[in-house]
């Protein structure tokens, strides 16, 4: 006799995801203990082994949760960090009031990807008792990884930790189609460097903000490179320029100016390529404009090329199309995701999947739509089963 377990309704659903919704677990700055304290008490209230893994912040603990321990082991996997809310003034709908209207629930994270974490949660409980009586061979094993939104190696962490399985969905918001590629992404600060003197005698100094002209022209000239340049799955690929600080005060000419490049890369290319690209841009602008440039890559996020033909990336492609009529086609996203952790660095098939619009990640009034919601539980479910059936 079959031990499934009646499945979550739309109200559990809603009442989990607004209870990880209030917890704000920003990052930055990496707040992201009270979220991962609160799944743990849940799992514990439902009876499935969980805990707090120190690995590799001690100050910011990641989840692991385990039902089962029969082979093949399906890792469900979604990061507690959210982006700051910014301006509250802003958001119609306060950031951390997980409030309800015209059947969307309002908040940050939610989208991005808490509702990710709550159908993982809920997927766990339910099959619970069809993986402990024997009636699916496999297990689950729950990932709540700290740092993405920061590129921060959580996931990577907990890998290494030995937690790890056969197979592994990451629950970002794709609109529940299976991607396989992201792009990559570096960023780079580029220092240009001045002399300092009073404003009131500017020819005193070199303005490093003036001197920085030349350097702006040409990475907006990158970026105009690289937009003819594009990939069937992510789109073309760009150099952004993000952020700029110098100066330090209004009346002195200012020494240094920093700019912060962003520059996103295919599925095919390597961090490593890239740094030589930037490296040679900006050595000619250097030595054509006489310039004084220090730079560095702060941070990276591997691209991902997943093959998307792995047993996962079919499985939840059937049931995708089956329950929503979601196209079955090769899918990539132009933003980076955990799934590189297993696909760089581990031989296990994974794939990004998952209900929400990413076009919601890091607005105000950020949403999910719980019709959507309800409707991915069961094809989480469902294909989750498939994967763990013995059959």
């Amino acid at each position: 006799m079959s031990q499934q377990r009646e499945p979550s309704s739309a109200e559990e659903i809603t009442d989990l995801l607004a209870d990880l919704v209030s917890i704000k677990s920003e990052n930055p700055p990496g707040d992201e203990r009270p979220a991962a304290e609160f799944i743990v008490d849940w799992f514990e209230d439902n009876d499935i082994d969980a805990k707090l893994v120190y690995e590799p912040y001690e100050d910011r603990p990641q989840v692991v949760a385990e039902v089962g321990s029969g082979d093949p082991t399906l890792v469900l996997n979604g990061h507690t960090d959210v982006y700051p809310a910014g301006d509250t003034s802003r958001w119609e709908h306060p950031p951390y009031a997980a409030e309800i209207e015209d059947g969307k629930l309002y908040g940050r994270g939610s989208a991005d990807m808490k509702l990710g974490v709550t159908l993982a949660m809920l997927t766990a409980r339910d099959l619970k008792p069809e993986i402990e009586s024997g009636e699916l061979a496999g297990s689950i094993l729950f990932q709540a990884p700290v740092g993405q939104e920061t590129g921060d190696p959580g996931t990577m962490g907990l890998i290494d930790e030995g937690y790890a399985g056969d197979y592994a969905v990451v629950l970002e918001p794709t609109r529940m189609r299976t991607v396989t590629s992201h792009k990559g992404l570096s960023w780079y600060d580029i220092t240009v460097k001045g002399e300092p003197g009073h404003s009131a005698r500017p020819d005193s100094g070199r303005n490093a903000i003036e001197e920085a002209h030349p350097l702006l022209t040409r990475l907006l000239e990158y970026d105009e490179e690289l937009r003819t340049q594009t990939n069937e799955l992510v789109g073309p690929a760009y150099a952004n320029l993000t952020q700029i600080e110098g100066g330090l005060t209004g009346n002195m000419i200012p020494e240094e100016v920093t700019v912060r490049l962003e520059r996103r890369f295919f599925p095919n290319e390597t961090r490593e390529e890239i740094d030589d690209e930037v490296d040679a841009i900006l050595e000619e602008v250097e030595r054509e404009h006489d310039l004084a440039l220090e730079w560095e890559r702060v941070s990276s996020y591997e691209s991902t090329d997943a093959a998307d033909d792995s047993y996962p990336a079919e499985v939840f492609r059937k049931h995708s199309a089956s329950a929503a009529d979601v196209p079955t086609e090769p899918a990539g996203r132009p933003w980076a995701a955990d799934t590189r952790w297993f696909v760089n660095h581990t031989d296990i098939p994974a794939i990004t999947w998952g209900p929400g619009d990413s076009v919601q990640c890091g607005r105000y009034d950020e949403h999910i739509e719980i019709d959507e919601a309800t409707v991915a539980l069961s094809v989480l479910q469902d294909a989750t089963r498939e994967i763990l059936s013995d059959e």
